[in-house]
């Protein structure tokens, strides 16, 4: 199979780091990333987890719809905070209030 080359940009404080990070755990960059192409031949995929930077936003987005959709279902979604706060007294200190 003939070879190819790849290029692509980096800067150079990264690619530093990740040739020092390489050379300490004794491969080279380039073998490196050969073998990082090869996985994701091999798996027919990326081989690790990529995460958005606003992943904890999108669990606390999806975890709002959930309760939202669980409020509409048992028929509280429509209450107000006052409602809300008599029923949470109404829970605490007995229905006598």
């Amino acid at each position: 199979m003939a070879n190819s080359v790849v290029q692509f940009r980096v800067d150079e404080a990264t690619r530093a780091k990740a040739e020092r990070i390489c050379e300490e755990n004794n491969i080279d960059l380039q073998t490196f990333l050969q073998k990082c192409l090869k996985k994701v031949v091999q798996e027919n995929g990326v081989p690790f987890s990529i995460k958005r930077d606003d992943e904890p936003n999108r669990a606390a987005t999806e975890a709002l719809k959930r309760i939202s959709r669980l409020a509409e279902k048992t028929g509280v979604a429509d209450m107000t905070l006052d409602e809300i706060n008599a029923e949470i007294d109404a829970v605490r200190y007995g229905s006598d209030r």
